[in-house]
């Protein structure tokens, strides 16, 4: 496994999805209060990047803004259809004030 730098939590706004190449991924990351949440910017229902959704705060989820399919951000389980597959979810941890994200 290896971790990479996502900068300080105050480089990302509360609430709002934000797209970010890592090596040879493409992630999606969203803040919500002091959790962070990292996804693969894919849904698994069309290629469509989960960035360009909206994330609902309340139930944790983010929204595939090309059909409606909603992930939950703490695991990137399907919510709704018409996704029914996951999408790969990754650890954020704290080191020295910075977030790091572990991939495999």
């Amino acid at each position: 496994m290896t971790s990479f730098d996502l900068g300080v939590i105050d480089d990302f706004v509360d609430g709002e999805p934000r797209q970010m190449r890592i090596s040879d991924r493409v992630l999606v990351v969203v803040r919500i209060g002091t959790d962070v949440y990292v996804l693969d910017d894919r849904c698994s229902h069309e290629d469509f990047s989960l960035a360009e959704g909206e994330v609902n705060v309340e139930s944790l989820e983010i929204e595939c803004a090309r059909h409606g399919a909603m992930f939950r951000l703490r695991d990137g389980e399907p919510m709704s259809f018409p996704a029914t597959k996951p999408v790969a979810h990754y650890d954020v941890t704290q080191n020295n004030g910075r977030l790091e994200v572990i991939v495999p």
